[in-house]
């Protein structure tokens, strides 16, 4: 037996009704802890900053054809913070897309004992879509995603493959302006003319220049009476009997912006390769426009008619 003085005494046994208050306490102390959590206002690191949303999810689209997904993120995050322009934030997932509550999940889910939330469509400014087929978004999400464009003025850049996502959302088309119907020329040294060489986007560039990238073919809702095309593919170099032209009025943008409620659209078919992240020109062209759907800079839209080159 052990003597009274022996630090290996037996602890005396709780009462039933004394563990009972013991795990009421406790409970009552994780319940406050986790009120205080979901009540406390994290600090915005990025306070008076342009925060801009970078989505770039092809899981539902062709994923090896577009590898340069990750430079395209990258040069976009870096041309933000080397200018001081905006703050990028690149996810491969569609779950900030909301104006619901975000939280993490396991321990950091709402509820849990380190519940930690997330950032929603508040916290931006602007949103970039580099996606492919029918990317993953709720019904509610997509009803956030335009009314965070059309009723809160914010601004939406379509990269590349944007313009072949969600084919079955006819809403999101009418936003962005328009649908990708195949690339006759795959890539290749395309013959460009600058439209509107008075537009920030088209800062630096000549009214007539080469870009090796691949150049995407349109179909409705494109008009050029809903958007403003800055520039386009020169037809009379281009092999139109391809069989994979299907655009008989041979106009074939390349970049275009346009209005959608009180928010700022630009879409562009370039960005399909690493090399075209790395050349200047297109560099100049997604900065200024970010700028432009950020109301940084100024400039009207004007949609107007086919600009064609003389004797074409």
């Amino acid at each position: 037996m052990l003597s009274p003085s022996s630090p290996y005494r037996r602890c005396p046994r709780l009462r039933p009704w004394t563990t009972g208050v013991l795990i009421a306490a406790l409970s009552v102390c994780l319940a406050a802890g986790n009120a205080a959590a979901a009540d406390f206002k994290w600090p915005d690191p990025y306070a008076g900053k342009k925060k801009v949303l970078i989505v770039g999810d092809l899981h539902t689209g062709n994923q090896i054809a577009h590898d340069a997904v990750s430079h395209a993120m990258a040069t976009l995050e870096r041309l933000g913070r080397d200018t001081g322009t905006y703050i990028a934030f690149l996810r491969t997932d569609t779950q900030l897309v909301t104006k619901g509550e975000v939280w993490g999940s396991g321990d950091y889910a709402k509820g849990g004992p380190k519940q930690a939330p997330g950032r929603n469509l508040d916290y931006f400014d602007a949103v970039v879509f580099y996606t492919n087929g029918e990317t993953e978004m709720t019904p509610q999400q997509k009803h956030d995603l335009l009314g965070f464009i059309h009723d809160h003025g914010k601004g939406f850049v379509a990269v590349h493959t944007a313009t072949a996502s969600f084919y079955s959302w006819p809403e999101y088309g009418d936003m962005i302006g328009g649908y990708f119907d195949n690339h006759p020329w795959s890539v290749f040294d395309a013959p460009v003319i600058v439209e509107r060489p008075d537009f920030p986007a088209m800062k630096g560039w000549p009214h007539e220049l080469t870009l090796r990238d691949e150049m995407y073919q349109y179909r409705a809702p494109y008009s050029r009476d809903k958007v403003d095309v800055l520039a386009s593919l020169d037809a009379s170099k281009l092999d139109l009997s391809n069989k994979n032209v299907k655009r008989t009025d041979q106009d074939f943008p390349i970049a275009w912006v346009k209005t959608y409620g009180k928010g700022r659209v630009f879409s562009s078919t370039l960005g399909h390769s690493d090399q075209v992240w790395d050349d200047p020109r297109v560099q100049t062209m997604y900065l200024e426009a970010i700028k432009w759907v950020l109301r940084l800079t100024e400039a009207p839209v004007q949609p107007h008619p086919a600009v064609r080159k003389a004797g074409s």
